[in-house]
């Protein structure tokens, strides 16, 4: 196990290094391959159309999530506050970075804790998936979940990212029992997610059939990790973690992959999402919720109002698409709005 010291100065490096280097990937998420049919004959108003949804039991204003981003150090604290009020505001959901530093070193856990900032957001809990063959198990899935009385709990699947750390833990042996375990036990539902090289049909039919609830597919064309890894690392480490700028499965081809296919539950959208158009792309493709970082990150870092700006930035542009093909809710989205 890694001290706390060590966690902090990691996360304060994801953080630093996102936001000042270019650490996007070579590869595109696709939606540049998907074109809606303009509907220049709408037959409803504007102001009827509505992006509202439910998910996991609660009701958002629009299909847009805060992706997992940060907690853990002591900056970082500021920023899912902000975060997390916007999510209240806005009325969408947000998924917390990854809880481990918390259940280890519980001194911090304010960085983490922000229902009181969002008393009525869907809100994600979030633990790496490997911990759980390094001592972690149901208590400390459910010590996550009670941290920020969660509604759901992400596990993130982020071998590639761990492989190239130095630091990393690569052990990713048997999941798949130990996740089902917990699916039966935790209370809540269990989210699989990859942190930005993508969940294909295969890989989440392994996953659902364990009890996982719902896929965020988190696919290749937005931040690389294996890239912002690059920036922390010297020497060979260095040079490895750059080779991997180019990999992974492109969000749309992860969506299609599954959408198209037997599995049945929700699927979030996430890796290389720009704007309200690409996340109504998404919903055409089969997706429940759109995920959103590095852009909000930005904007959070900058200050709660540009944040709130960029969110209402990429509502109306959902809105807007609707109007523009011609429907008035959400779950009118389909393959079918493509030319």
């Amino acid at each position: 196990m890694q001290d706390d010291a060590k966690i902090a100065k990691r996360k304060s490096d994801h953080i630093s290094i996102s936001l000042n280097q270019d650490v996007q990937s070579d590869l595109s998420a696709g939606f540049e391959n998907y074109h809606f049919r303009h509907e220049a004959v709408p037959e409803i108003p504007l102001d009827q159309v509505d992006t509202s949804t439910m998910f996991f039991g609660k009701r958002l204003a629009s299909p847009l999530l805060i992706s997992s981003m940060t907690g853990g150090a002591a900056h970082t604290q500021h920023l899912n506050e902000i975060l997390a009020t916007a999510a209240e505001e806005m009325q969408i959901a947000m998924g917390l970075g990854s809880q481990r530093a918390a259940i280890l070193h519980p001194e911090t856990r304010p960085s983490f804790q922000i229902r009181k900032f969002a008393p009525t957001a869907l809100l994600f809990a979030n633990l790496g998936a490997g911990q759980l063959n390094d001592s972690f198990g149901i208590d400390e899935c459910k010590s996550a979940v009670e941290m920020i009385e969660a509604d759901a709990l992400i596990f993130h699947f982020n071998t590639l990212m761990e492989a190239v750390q130095p630091e990393g833990n690569t052990d990713f042996s048997d999941l798949l029992p130990k996740i089902e375990s917990i699916c039966a036990n935790l209370g809540v539902p269990v989210i699989a997610k990859e942190v930005g090289w993508g969940i294909d049909y295969k890989t989440a039919k392994r996953l659902v059939d364990v009890g996982v609830a719902c896929i965020d597919v988190a696919g290749a064309g937005g931040t690389s990790w294996s890239e912002v890894e690059a920036y922390r690392n010297n020497g060979i480490h260095k040079t490895v973690a750059h080779s991997f700028k180019s990999w992974g499965m492109p969000t749309t081809y992860c969506l299609e992959s599954i959408a198209n296919s037997d599995i049945d539950v929700p699927l979030i959208a996430s890796g290389g999402l720009e704007n309200g158009i690409d996340l109504a792309k998404s919903l055409a493709l089969g997706a429940d919720l759109g995920g959103f970082a590095r852009k909000l990150l930005y904007a959070a870092n900058h200050s709660y109002e540009m944040l709130i700006e960029t969110l209402k930035e990429i509502e109306l542009e959902l809105k807007y698409t609707m109007f523009a093909c011609g429907i008035k809710h959400i779950n009118q989205f389909d393959h079918s709005l493509f030319l």
